[in-house]
């Protein structure tokens, strides 16, 4: 069984750092290479990272040491990268969204399987410990019927954020605003404890940035297939940086996650009575208050994309799925799309499986 896992990491963006500390601090794992457009960015990286650096991805994808390619390159690239990372036999880890286009995305999925090798979507909140927890009361029952689901990122980007970076804001690579930069996770979240979405009507609006051609408010109702409803709320003009809070309400349990911290966890006994598992206040983390992602996109914690790092080598060494593969990482770019589709029509929007 092999001993080291060769990372290479395709991208030096916000995300990039908190992707070579992950990495590095895992036994056995080892960025060893380091790709950019830009060559002053790609050495940046690649001399912290002691690996080597690329700005010919094509040249970089015939190195026989690297493994797994962790790309975190602008969302309208993830699919074209990945494929060719696959076509080269390396395992692909993509950055949310997974593409900016269904098809795109479908694609990605298509040839990860075709050419044998493990395709994981981050999205790092499933590996949270509320995540866990949650997630098992659900499946177990305990929470009941799933009633209602609520969701809201409000989160702030000052001006600077779109304007130092000219595909942030764009439909061409961002493709769209807060729901598919900003509350992607969150949204995951609430469609993987509340269950599969029949249907969502929404309103997005452009608000508080200028010269950019996304959404930064957007609200949305939404229909779940068991008959259940939530709402989805997001913005990047909640000045100066609020929660994302999740509230998941079933007919025997409710519980309600703050900035990745689990705050309140009912569920009904057998006597009938609310019985309180957690009641914890938020956190300060290193210092800060849980809730600094939602000033500073760079300020991550990156505990879960070590987790979900580590579950891509178990998963190459276990030869199974990666917990959160295509056709999971899928699933919250469909009801985006959706979303936007409602937005600009005016009109419900079916989400289809």
């Amino acid at each position: 069984m092999k001993q080291e896992f060769g990372f290479a990491i395709v991208g030096t963006g916000l995300i990039s750092a908190t992707h070579y500390e992950q990495i590095s601090a895992i036994e056995g794992a080892k960025v060893v290479a380091v790709y950019s457009r830009k060559e002053d960015k790609a050495k940046s990286l690649a001399e912290k990272a002691g690996a080597d650096w690329y700005t010919d991805y094509q040249e970089m994808l015939k190195r026989k040491d690297i493994d797994i390619v962790s790309i975190i390159t602008p969302s309208g690239t993830h699919a074209d990268m990945a494929i060719e990372a696959a076509r080269a036999g390396k395992h692909v880890i993509v950055e949310k969204p997974m593409d900016i286009s269904l098809e795109k995305a479908q694609q990605m999925i298509d040839v990860c399987r075709e050419h044998r090798v493990k395709l994981s979507v981050i999205s790092q909140h499933r590996f949270d410990s509320s995540t866990v927890r949650i997630k098992k009361d659900i499946d177990s029952g305990r929470f009941g019927k799933m009633v209602l689901g609520q969701a809201a990122v409000n989160w702030y980007r000052p001006q600077s954020y779109y304007d130092t970076s000219k595909w942030r804001g764009t439909w061409e690579m961002n493709g769209g605003g807060v729901l598919i930069n900003q509350a992607i996770h969150m949204i995951d979240l609430f469609q993987y404890f509340m269950g599969e979405v029949e249907s969502v009507y929404a309103h997005t609006a452009i608000l508080a940035h200028e010269g950019i051609e996304v959404e930064d408010v957007a609200v949305a109702t939404v229909k779940f297939k068991h008959g259940g409803l939530g709402t989805i709320v997001g913005t990047t003009a909640a000045y100066p940086g609020l929660s994302a809070r999740l509230e998941i309400i079933g007919t025997n349990g409710t519980a309600v996650i703050e900035n990745d911290q689990l705050l309140k966890h009912y569920l009904r006994n057998p006597n009938n009575e609310a019985e309180v598992l957690n009641l914890a206040a938020v956190e300060n983390h290193n210092g800060r208050d849980r809730n600094y992602a939602s000033v500073d996109p760079a300020a991550l914690d990156g505990a879960s994309h070590r987790l979900q790092f580590m579950d891509m080598i178990n998963a190459i060494q276990e030869d199974r799925e990666p917990l959160v593969n295509g056709e999971e990482g899928i699933k919250p770019l469909k009801i985006i799309l959706a979303i936007y589709q409602s937005a600009r029509t005016g009109q419900p929007v079916d989400v289809k499986y």
